[in-house]
């Protein structure tokens, strides 16, 4: 045993649980009898168990004093500080049917009624009750036995809203439904920053993007009225999400006097917006970026998306528009071929009768004379030098 502990050499025996460690202990103490060994004799003993069960010399040292006393190492319980209850079972049995026959009022109103039933009415069993504090009042209402005789469980109420259809659009082929999001450019010391409005047709994708200052009807409907003029095609439909900057009256409003339809999107179905969901990240962020911009230059961020932006995104930027595949059991697999990447202007002109959808003050020629006025790289530069230019005036120092 000393030329183990002198060695330098790891020994680890595989002990599973702490009653085969008590016992390993107590094997071995009574093996080499350690009340009758020398000093020397037992620090080699100490040190032994220390090197091959891994303990601390304390812990060791601890077990063997215990060991001494009466012969045997037993694991001592926790021992846990318990108060003493107060209330019982039935007082909380008690409570509970108080509060089912009050339909649960307030916690001092219970209390008064507890302490009438005792003091006025001679109930005894309401004795222990009668001078319960209300706060302790409400913690025997969150206890177990009073959960088990009366739990309340008011689920959530869905605020119905008039507003809109509850449905995903079906354009069948036909431009002219919109998918319509904002996006919010961050706060500036303190304070909200502009807000862009983004409108993507379904069939052709065809993007308009328009900025605000604020979401409030006064900003946006104008900036909203705006964006659907820059559409070449009959707006037949306009689909948001839930949030309250597009259901509200002032909007179904104007999308009345348009004869449009007004749809939103249903609960657990997150490819109703998807659309346009995607084009914030592959356009506005990635155009905009992240960094708040300050409200007051929402004016020139709508001037630079109607001049630059939304023709370069129109008739210069290619989409991926999918083959959608139905497989054997439903389900539906999109394919990005690379022959199926154009422009949305050239989607418009693939779809049958393409002219019957435009406007009436919109003619063939005029788009196509839009579309060839400069070439992709031109117009990507000419709306990538104007864009530097509204970033260093926003930048300037006020």
């Amino acid at each position: 045993m000393r030329n183990l502990v002198d060695s330098s050499q790891t020994v680890r025996f595989s002990i599973e649980g702490r009653e085969a460690f008590y016992n390993l202990v107590s094997r071995v103490l009574k093996h080499h009898g350690f009340a009758r060994l020398s000093r020397e004799h037992k620090g080699i003993v100490r040190r032994f168990l220390v090197k091959v069960t891994g303990r601390s010399r304390a812990q060791i040292t601890r077990l063997i004093g215990q060991w001494i006393q009466s012969r045997s190492i037993q694991a001592n319980l926790p021992v846990r500080r318990r108060f003493p209850s107060r209330y019982t079972a039935q007082d909380c049995a008690r409570l509970a049917e108080v509060d089912l026959a009050h339909d649960g009022l307030s916690g001092p109103a219970v209390r008064r009624i507890l302490r009438r039933e005792y003091e006025v009415f001679g109930k005894q069993e309401y004795q222990q009750l009668a001078n319960i504090s209300v706060s302790h009042l409400y913690n025997l209402r969150r206890s177990k036995a009073y959960r088990k005789i009366r739990v309340q469980v008011q689920s959530t109420r869905a605020s119905k809203v008039s507003i809109a259809q509850r449905r995903k659009p079906e354009p069948r082929g036909r431009p002219g439904y919109l998918r319509v999001d904002t996006v919010h450019q961050g706060q500036h010391d303190g304070r909200p920053g502009i807000y862009h409005i983004n409108a993507v047709d379904t069939v052709t994708q065809w993007q308009v993007v328009g900025c605000v200052e604020t979401i409030s009807e006064r900003h946006l409907l104008p900036v909203l009225e705006a964006m659907l003029h820059q559409m070449p095609f009959l707006t037949r439909g306009f689909h948001c999400d839930n949030g309250s900057e597009f259901i509200n009256y002032q909007v179904a409003g104007l999308l009345e006097k348009l004869r449009v339809e007004f749809t939103k999107s249903r609960a657990y179905r997150t490819t109703d917006n998807a659309l346009v969901e995607g084009k914030n990240g592959a356009v506005i962020r990635k155009h905009i970026g992240f960094g708040p911009i300050q409200s007051q230059y929402a004016e020139d961020f709508q001037k630079f998306f109607t001049a630059h932006l939304n023709p370069y995104l129109n008739y210069h930027r290619p989409c991926g528009f999918a083959t959608v595949t139905v497989l054997a059991r439903g389900r539906r697999k999109r394919t990005y071929w690379a022959d199926d990447y154009r422009t949305p202007f050239e989607k418009l002109k693939s779809l049958p009768n393409w002219q019957d959808h435009l406007k009436p003050d919109i003619s063939v020629q005029l788009l196509e004379t839009v579309s060839q006025k400069m070439s992709d790289t031109e117009a990507a530069k000419k709306m990538q030098a104007a864009k530097t230019a509204l970033f260093a005036k926003c930048r300037r120092p006020r």
